[in-house]
């Protein structure tokens, strides 16, 4: 490769790759630890283990929530995150938390974290998803293509504090309600709601089996049919139709929007500056060795995955790639799609190599024990999620930004991938969506951590869920000052937004 090509490789994130072994001989992960010395204990000891974890911090305190003095600058926050990003895309992140104070919240993780640290904590740690609010759970296609509901973000993820992932979701109904203009009674009836399912599923888990747990996931088929009786026609009939269009989103709808037809063989199409491709990034030679690089750095990430998937995978040929801008507190991260076709020609197939750097909660929490952050989001992914995209892998780039070792996990763009349309939700909705959130954020800490002692902690009564309503109410109005600052940043010329991107 010539040296400009490798010049032009290195700002894009993209260098010389190493084979996508595991970064430790034997990952012992904090959770790993914690599953290690639970499977020594009784059920009683775990069960006094979480009443001993309430008598040293009451259900109650949860409650407060007084900024630290004195409190980190959260747009200093913001600006910290910005140094390993690409420079052209940060006022792109900016110009979309400034949409809203939801969306504000959606890219503020690590404004958040900063300010959990300063709380006091049960001692009880499971695999946090970081970032668990209401906009990062959503449908998708398990292995057996049916749509299942879970979590579908982990670029923060790592072992931590469960009550902080409890905390972000209640807040972020809050949030979501206050910005839908429901009155506060219905804000209080969905954080309740959201905040005692995660009490009750977390009690049912911990009176199941092992396997059992382990096995559980949340059906929508299923559990929309035993919603709908309870749901009126209107709402099941909207829910019917979302769901139906996560069925048809995938490869093939895809590359229907994506792609056009380029001298006999699909493209992808631009759309700058949120799609990118390699053609008009580089030109003739260079573009022909970005091309290869980006196509090593596939077959690199084949090694991540379990031999069935490589041996599927080599059925496809990459035919072209292109930069995208992703998400909301993302955007600014390096973000690929690669387009490739199976060997008729005819079933198309896009791949996202998506940036991990290291999680906001690192610096509160302590170091992943896996040097590859890129393997940190994969690990607790299939460690959280029932099931996980048959292609998820990772990727290790020794030389990238800077001449910097740069780390890129591997997922399906879309694999019928949906979300609720939080923004037209009904009270009623919102208060079932943030219900299903709620049983799969505890379903994730239950196969995670010690479902024991965490039920033990919250009990049989409401006392924990009004601490954490109390709570998010607090906060969602210091998410509100946070994103008047923002603002207030972007009119002094501090902060640098493109906003209507």
């Amino acid at each position: 490769m010539a040296a400009g090509a490798q010049l032009s490789l290195g700002a894009y994130g993209l260098g010389m790759a190493s084979e996508p072994t595991s970064s430790t001989e034997q990952p012992t992960s904090s959770t790993e630890h914690l599953s290690s010395s639970t499977a020594q204990l009784s059920v009683a000891e775990r069960a006094a283990r979480g009443k001993a974890a309430r008598s040293e911090l009451p259900r109650s305190s949860h409650a407060a929530f007084e900024p630290g003095a004195p409190r980190a600058d959260p747009i200093a926050l913001l600006e910290s995150q910005d140094a390993t990003r690409v420079p052209e895309l940060v006022p792109i992140r900016y110009g979309r938390m400034l949409a809203s104070p939801f969306a504000f919240y959606r890219g503020a993780a690590k404004i958040m974290a900063s300010d959990l640290a300063t709380t006091p904590r049960t001692g009880l740690t499971v695999q946090c998803c970081g970032d668990a609010h209401v906009a990062n759970f959503g449908v998708f296609a398990s292995p057996e293509r049916r749509l299942v509901f879970d979590v579908n973000d982990f670029d923060e993820t790592l072992p931590g504090p469960w009550e902080w992932d409890v905390k972000r979701l209640v807040t972020s109904m809050v949030i979501a309600a206050r910005e839908n203009g429901f009155a506060p009674r219905y804000q209080n009836q969905i954080a309740s709601g959201t905040v005692a399912e995660y009490r009750t599923t977390m009690t049912h888990f911990a009176g199941m089996k092992n396997l059992d747990v382990w096995y559980a996931h949340l059906d929508v088929s299923s559990a929309l049919g035993e919603l709908g009786p309870q749901l009126n026609t209107r709402l099941v009939e909207q829910t019917e139709k979302s769901l139906s269009k996560a069925r048809t989103d995938g490869n093939k709808a895809s590359a229907g929007r994506l792609t056009h037809e380029v001298d006999g063989e699909p493209r992808i199409v631009a759309e700058p500056p949120l799609i990118v491709p390699i053609s008009d990034l580089a030109k003739g030679s260079e573009r022909d060795d970005m091309f290869e690089g980006l196509h090593e750095h596939l077959r690199s990430y084949r090694a991540s995955l379990e031999w069935d998937r490589r041996v599927l995978l080599k059925e496809f040929r990459a035919v072209d790639f292109a930069r995208k801008v992703v998400g909301v507190g993302s955007v600014g991260t390096r973000a690929w799609i690669a387009l490739l076709v199976g060997l008729d020609g005819t079933d198309p197939l896009f791949l996202q190599l998506k940036e991990a750097d290291a999680s906001v909660l690192e610096e509160f929490v302590g170091r992943s024990e896996f040097h590859n952050h890129a393997e940190r989001v994969v690990t607790g992914q299939r460690l959280v999620q029932a099931v996980s995209d048959i292609f998820l892998g990772w990727l290790h780039l020794e030389s990238g930004l800077d001449g910097q070792p740069i780390d890129f996990y591997v997922r399906q763009l879309r694999d019928w991938k949906g979300a609720g349309n939080i923004a037209k939700m009904t009270p009623k909705a919102m208060a079932q969506y943030g219900r299903f959130c709620a049983w799969a954020l505890a379903r994730g800490h239950a196969r995670s951590g010690d479902r024991i002692a965490i039920a033990s902690y919250l009990g049989q009564g409401s006392s924990f869920d009004h601490a954490i309503v109390e709570f998010s109410h607090a906060y969602a109005e210091q998410n509100e000052r946070d994103y008047q600052a923002l603002e207030a940043a972007v009119k002094a010329g501090r902060i640098t937004a493109q906003t209507g991107v």
